[in-house]
């Protein structure tokens, strides 16, 4: 939203500091990193864990910056080149981030769509948006842009033309899906699933994963009852009891047969059509259906698919409608995405891990034509004292549905190895997404099929730079 800097000022209690005979400007753009600021954009000077970025507000101003948002304690360290230009001097420039983001929301005043849980978040996020799309002009979180810093640029890009936001909430830690929802004001909001990701960071493991998520539809109460409304996979033993308490709506969907019952949309007829994704029949509690085709692997992308077009139908948008859209979603970098190689079929699915999402793609992956499935898994990281166990199970999970040979890949995934091997699956360990790709290229064959998927701190994708290079 662009704004005049008196505006952000008033918002964000800062003390404007104009130089002598400077102009007014208005911001065109926020930004907190100069390597992708654009001319017109606010620069906020955000001190982070390995970098101050007052050290660079002179580089920020030089590259076309209408004005910096600076602490008023590192004022006087500026260099000259800094203070030529109009600067906000604030006592925390995160915070005034943060507060301009919430204002701006505020000022837009329309309805805000938030998406969480332990896996699936950017689908679900980029399929609401795509059946919203077809009715209202619709502002999406670009990627994963989800944390204290991406939420609020995310808001501030708010126009008076959108008629709807759809963003999404990450978390580490408990209390910070609570604060991005202060600062989102959401009357929507659509739970996922509750997993084990990131349960490093409760000491009561997966049960303090599931308060952490329902942060989201504890901020929803603040809303008038009339506005919030909360989509909650039935599916999920955990987000199946967030609408008990829940003074606003709650809508459920569901693909399993026994959350079916308590469900407001949920899937028939699934047929899962390898490479090609699966179809199913949508129908609502009062009997509605619509047929759906979905180019997204594995069962967990029905559920994300359902929550959208729960979402879609209740802002007005008709069932068949919402079900067309649903088709022409593509697999998003590093999320299931197919790749032919010598004619096997490779899956990158590396953006991410957790063990609920694994075995949810190893089912995928089972469910291929192929002469070989194999299981390429790396580490999967913060999850915690139950850790070691975790990977085992995911081995187990892999020879219990068939998988013919894993390999796993660094870390606490030999522990996968070791799940499979005694399950009877053939597996292998080695130490590096490199010797992965080196595995692959010495012995995949035509016909087979491949999942790769692990924890972002791996980089398994470097596997798959190995196995296409040369």
């Amino acid at each position: 939203m662009k704004l005049s800097l008196e505006q952000i000022a008033e918002w964000t209690s800062a003390q404007l500091a104009i130089p002598h005979g400077a102009t007014p400007v208005e911001a065109t753009g926020y930004s907190i990193d100069t390597r992708t600021l654009a001319p017109g954009d606010l620069f906020f000077a955000i001190r982070g864990e390995r970098f101050d970025a007052h050290d660079f507000v002179a580089d920020a101003l030089g590259k076309g910056a209408c004005a910096a948002v600076v602490a008023s304690t590192k004022a006087r360290d500026l260099l000259p080149e800094g203070h030529a230009h109009p600067l906000l001097l604030v006592e925390d420039p995160l915070t005034a981030l943060q507060t301009l983001a919430a204002a701006v929301r505020r000022h837009w005043g329309k309805r805000v769509v938030a998406v969480t849980g332990s896996a699936g978040k950017t689908t679900t996020k980029e399929a609401i948006a795509t059946v919203l799309a077809t009715q209202f002009r619709v502002l999406k979180s670009k990627g994963n842009l989800n944390n204290h810093f991406g939420l609020p640029l995310q808001l501030l890009k708010l126009t008076p033309e959108d008629e709807v936001a759809v963003i999404e909430m990450g978390m580490s830690a408990a209390g910070e899906i609570a604060a991005l929802s202060r600062i989102a004001s959401a009357d929507w909001g659509v739970v996922t699933n509750v997993g084990n990701a990131h349960a490093e960071g409760f000491p009561d493991g997966i049960a303090g994963v599931a308060r952490a998520k329902y942060e989201l539809v504890a901020g929803l109460s603040q809303q008038a009852r009339e506005r919030a409304v909360a989509f909650l996979n039935a599916d999920d033993a955990y987000v199946s009891q967030f609408g008990r308490d829940f003074p606003g709506r709650a809508i459920y969907y569901a693909t399993k047969y026994v959350a079916v019952a308590v469900a407001d949309f949920h899937a028939e007829d699934i047929e899962e059509l390898g490479p090609a994704g699966s179809e199913f029949r949508v129908v609502t509690v009062d009997g509605e259906s619509a047929p759906v085709r979905l180019a997204l692997l594995g069962r967990h992308n029905i559920a994300n698919a359902l929550a959208a077009i729960a979402v879609g139908v209740h802002a007005g948008i008709p069932l068949a409608r919402c079900a067309e859209a649903i088709a022409s979603l593509k697999p998003e970098d590093k999320r299931g995405e197919l790749i032919e190689w010598h004619g096997a079929t490779l899956i990158n699915d590396c953006y991410n891990s957790n063990p609920e999402a694994l075995e949810s793609m190893i089912g995928a992956l089972a469910a291929m034509p192929a002469k070989r499935r194999i299981l390429v898994a790396g580490e999967m990281l913060e999850l915690g004292k139950q850790a070691a166990q975790l990977h085992r199970d995911c081995g187990r999970a892999a020879a219990t549905a068939g998988i013919d040979l894993v390999v796993g890949v660094r870390g606490l995934a030999q522990e996968i190895v070791a799940g499979a091997e005694d399950s009877g699956t053939h597996a292998i360990f080695v130490e590096t997404p490199q010797a992965a790709g080196e595995w692959m290229k010495r012995n995949l064959k035509p016909g087979d099929a491949v999942l790769l998927k692990a924890s972002r701190g791996v980089r398994l994708e470097q596997a798959l730079t190995t196995l296409t290079a040369g």
